[in-house]
């Protein structure tokens, strides 16, 4: 019962932080789901995406609430529910295949959907031993602190999925990360591998020419304004984007606008806008892969990715107007935030916290029974006893 209760809460725990760090990128599987179903108009753009924060946070939350053996009853009976729905499901993406992959773990962990379906079947197994016998689960924290370990869980779990939203997701697992080198990566698609990179082109939307290979071979910086769909980009920056082509333009950077929008949302957007920079036609779903944002800006050195940033969180212009070159910008180099600094980063506000908080908790209850031991008629006997015999010598 604990193995397959640790099974449960390792996959749920990681398959709801992985949804977490990358909302936008779970509402497009889900959309994707409501398409293959016809259900695509259903719903709207924000209600989907609500709907995806809200997976990733009830799957990481039953995740750690399973592992903590927290309302230990209702807890299994909930992710026995949800898997006795999610099974079915799966064995019918197996067998119809309308989508790739179900997206379990975002692109943290890509599966096929028969993998999919059989992972689900011993998940499924595994959440029926749990709930026969929820009252055998050892539990790592009292049930007068449960609601510290509910309340944290949550509230980080929301944050993470808040922050990824307002900027870019924490963890980058698609193949557009930051240090990518996409002209070594997109050469190799003409050995006829089959690489996500296959998919990526720049062509100019002026006479329809294929600029990717003097892109990614330019040797110099050149700045990528990023939209799947100009008619749903945020406007809220557009002076700072305008500034940081006239940026580019004056330091001799280039500066393209990548979209896969019409030829008459692009003539609205240059209305209004007065964007100057020219725009080039790219695939939809590479642009979504590239960055989570829209627009989102991506920098590129030698054809190898150095920054992305979301239009929430572009590069201030006013601390960059001097002739300088961008090596001597923050933003001209490669992050040091890398993987280890972040997950350290993850130990210590969550995991850390929590061993903290079970340690003193199990402490506190040792001391407690040790308290309600020594209150038993026997050992209170015996200590009037020893304090008699004390008294007469």
């Amino acid at each position: 019962m604990n193995i397959a209760r640790l099974v449960l809460a390792i996959t749920f725990i990681l398959s709801g932080f992985v949804k977490a760090v990358d909302p936008l990128g779970t509402q497009y599987k889900i959309s994707d789901y409501l398409e293959a179903m016809d259900l695509g108009e259903l719903l709207p753009d924000w209600a989907v995406l609500g709907g995806s924060v809200l997976l990733s946070a009830v799957e990481f939350c039953l995740g750690i609430f399973l592992l903590f053996a927290i309302q230990r009853r209702l807890t299994s009976r909930l992710i026995l529910a949800l898997l006795a729905v999610m099974t079915p499901l799966t064995l019918w993406l197996a067998i119809a295949n309308p989508i790739s992959d179900c997206g379990c773990f975002g692109d943290a962990v890509v599966l096929t959907n028969w993998q999919t379906f059989w992972k689900n079947v011993v998940l499924l197994g595994c959440a029926a031993v749990v709930a026969l016998w929820p009252k055998e689960m050892f539990r790592f924290i009292s049930q007068s602190n449960q609601w510290i370990v509910i309340n944290y869980s949550a509230l980080f779990i929301l944050a993470i999925s808040a922050w990824s939203l307002y900027y870019l997701p924490t963890f980058d697992f698609r193949p557009y990360h930051v240090g990518t080198d996409l002209r070594g990566q997109w050469q190799r698609t003409m050995d006829g591998e089959d690489l996500p990179y296959a998919d990526f082109f720049i062509e100019q939307l002026s006479d329809g020419e294929d600029i990717t290979e003097a892109v990614l071979a330019d040797t110099s910086y050149v700045f990528l304004l990023v939209s799947p769909h100009l008619e749903q980009a945020d406007d809220s920056r557009l002076d700072l984007v305008n500034e940081l082509y006239e940026y580019a333009r004056d330091h001799g950077y280039g500066f393209y606008c990548l979209t896969a929008s019409t030829q008459q949302n692009i003539n609205r957007w240059h209305d209004m806008t007065g964007a100057e920079y020219p725009f080039c036609q790219t695939d939809e779903i590479t642009l979504k892969t590239v960055i989570r944002s829209n627009p989102g800006l991506v920098l590129l050195k030698d054809g190898t990715i150095i920054r992305k940033w979301s239009h929430n969180d572009l590069p201030d212009i006013d601390e960059t107007t001097a002739p300088l070159p961008l090596e001597q910008q923050s933003f001209g180099q490669l992050p040091d935030d890398n993987a280890a600094k972040k997950i350290t980063m993850l130990l210590l506000w969550f995991v850390l916290p929590l061993a903290l908080l079970s340690l003193a908790d199990r402490l506190w209850m040792w001391t407690k029974w040790l308290r309600r031991k020594s209150r038993t008629p026997q050992n209170a006997q015996k200590a009037h006893n020893a304090h008699n015999a004390q008294k007469a010598n």
